[in-house]
């Protein structure tokens, strides 16, 4: 007896251009560069390269900051997918990493809602203990703050 393909066949990158490029579909770069505000600054060469660096610094700035803060409490991976977000307004790497992105957190929660209650479980005991891990050491790091607790376990 054949055992069913666990994996679908992958999509290679000229299948990919292929779909980007169909008239059906319009990418987040496209709809942008649509835009009667977008064709105005891209009207002219240097407003529109002004405009492009700029989009880079801001979606590299949110992007650095998130990937700084994915071990702290808060929303790290959020930020780092707003500063793709951004990114991909103006650049097709960044809208290509974006839907890679996309696919993984679609299977990974997909992988997750299929397994059992005791291993969702433990794959939250180890997120909240790896959390907390990562807050000690930056909390040891930088400091523990006068107005901490003191029964707060950290060193002092």
């Amino acid at each position: 007896m054949a055992t069913p393909d666990r994996h679908p066949k992958r999509e290679t990158g000229t299948e990919r251009r292929a779909r980007y490029d169909a008239d059906d579909t319009d990418s987040l770069r496209e709809r942008v560069a649509d835009a009667r505000w977008r064709r105005r600054i891209a009207a002219r060469r240097s407003t529109n390269h002004a405009y492009r660096v700029g989009v880079g610094v801001v979606g590299g700035v949110v992007v650095a900051f998130g990937l700084v803060t994915i071990p702290l409490p808060g929303p790290g991976w959020l930020t780092v997918i707003a500063g793709l977000f951004v990114l991909a307004t103006e650049f097709t790497w960044a809208e290509r990493l974006l839907e890679f992105t996309r696919e993984r957190v679609a299977r990974w929660t997909a992988w997750v809602g299929a397994q059992p209650v005791w291993v969702r479980g433990l794959l939250g005991l180890a997120t909240a203990a790896c959390v907390y891990g990562a807050l000690v050491v930056t909390l040891h790091v930088v400091g523990v703050p006068g107005w901490m607790p003191g029964w707060v376990p950290l060193w002092r």
